[in-house]
């Protein structure tokens, strides 16, 4: 693509050079809040994310009033002030309501809202926005009006927005296109991992064993020489620790309810510190063969992720989101564990036991009553090594797909950011 004839210095060391034509302004002067509230919320509730701007909230169950809820029109911008620096922005295609905790702009000039859309989603303006926000640490971040008003915003001629509009819509939809056959191979391989999984963990790898009737519809037969317990019989839980802010950053490694919900087993070193005492270290300790379950969650279909420990981490302890099952010594191998609590046959204990009210919560109590089936010690290291390797080919191609999604979505990025930002011209 070509670039413009010519460009000039901005004036701002951020921004850089610009083509000549186009102008800077304050937000403020483009943007003016909006404050309308719901009467009776009974409008479609939206929500901001990081990565998709303003969609339909995906779980709606007015299990309370949203009367008060900020309204929100079409081609109104949504800023998550708490997430502004991390994307938590976008320009709405939805009329609906958000959250009272989220600022509500509309344009005061002749601006395509979807050019503003593009801008501030790039890596430039989300650097400006951290700039603008004010806060201790980065989780409490936050920018307000007056902030954002500050920030300088790019305004090249109208037409020309338009047409970056329509050049980036076409070309982002052909890249995501792209990413979206690639997360479908990626549903596709982890279903098939899923299968493999549950297969083995209840049924063992001998197709000719003698089984029986485990009494639990949603578990079936299972071999007739396995034993089957509730995990209260097998071991001890208990939830993790709880403190406020000023504990981390530094001390003692601290196992996150992130940790748990994104690794099969534990990392051996993980990222977190907390200040955490003698007795903590010893209460909440992280020892191998704990597995770690997910308490609290939107929807029930995400509660009781687990993690297990597969090497002891020296003084470290775990999140008050999570609780720690420590089984009885023998019982269970912890290779097994690994895949035996991961899979997804325990959903539906979790969704068929569990009362949702707003979030989703799964207790010591409801987590004890969980049926557990053990095969022989020796069968559970065999039962692990085949999965191992059977595991591996999908995990590979999975590690495929999704290198192949973030190179997209890198492509993706930097064709908006050359646009709107002027490095490029769109014929």
């Amino acid at each position: 693509m070509e670039r413009y004839s010519s460009y000039k210095d901005s004036g701002v060391q951020w921004l850089g050079e610009i083509p000549s034509h186009w102008g800077v302004i304050k937000s403020k002067y483009i943007w003016q809040e909006q404050y309308s509230t719901s009467e009776n919320g009974s409008e479609d509730l939206l929500s901001v994310s990081q990565y998709d701007g303003v969609t339909p909230a995906k779980s709606d169950s007015r299990s309370e009033s949203l009367k008060g809820y900020k309204l929100v029109n079409e081609n109104d911008l949504v800023i998550n002030i708490m997430l502004a620096w991390m994307g938590g922005l976008g320009v709405s295609p939805y009329r609906g309501i958000v959250s009272p905790a989220y600022s509500i702009y509309r344009l005061t000039n002749n601006t395509n809202p979807k050019f503003m859309h593009y801008l501030y989603k790039t890596p430039l303006y989300l650097a400006e926005f951290a700039r603008h926000s004010t806060g201790v640490i980065p989780s409490r971040w936050r920018m307000y009006t007056e902030d954002f008003g500050q920030v300088l915003t790019l305004l090249p001629p109208r037409d020309e927005q338009d047409a970056m509009v329509t050049y980036l819509d076409a070309t982002t939809a052909k890249i995501d296109e792209a990413i979206a056959q690639q997360q479908k191979m990626i549903d596709l391989l982890n279903e098939r991992k899923q299968i493999i999984i549950n297969n083995a963990v209840t049924k063992g790898l001998n197709p000719n064993v003698p089984m029986k009737d485990s009494g639990i519809d949603w578990i079936g037969e299972i071999p007739a020489h396995w034993e089957m317990m509730k995990l209260k019989a097998i071991g001890a839980t208990i939830n993790g620790v709880s403190h406020d802010s000023s504990y981390f950053g530094e001390g003692y490694p601290f196992v996150s309810y992130s940790d748990v919900y994104k690794n099969i087993s534990l990392p051996e070193t993980v990222n977190n510190q907390v200040k955490s005492s003698i007795d903590e270290r010893k209460k909440f300790s992280v020892q191998e063969g704990d597995v770690f379950f997910t308490r609290t969650s939107e929807t029930i279909e995400e509660i009781g992720f687990s993690s297990t420990c597969l090497k002891t981490i020296p003084d470290a302890v775990f999140a008050g989101f999570l609780i720690r099952f420590r089984p009885k010594s023998g019982i269970l191998y912890g290779n097994f564990s690994k895949y035996y609590f991961r899979a997804n046959l325990h959903r539906c204990y979790f969704v068929k036991e569990m009362n949702l009210v707003i979030r989703a919560s799964l207790s010591q109590q409801l987590l004890k009553g969980l049926p557990v089936l053990i095969p022989p010690i020796d069968e559970q290291r065999q039962i692990a090594s085949a999965l191992d390797e059977r595991c591996t080919s999908i995990d590979n191609a999975l590690y495929s797909c999704a290198k192949q999604i973030s190179l997209l979505q890198e492509r993706k990025q930097i064709i908006i950011n050359d646009v709107v930002t002027g490095k490029v011209k769109v014929s």
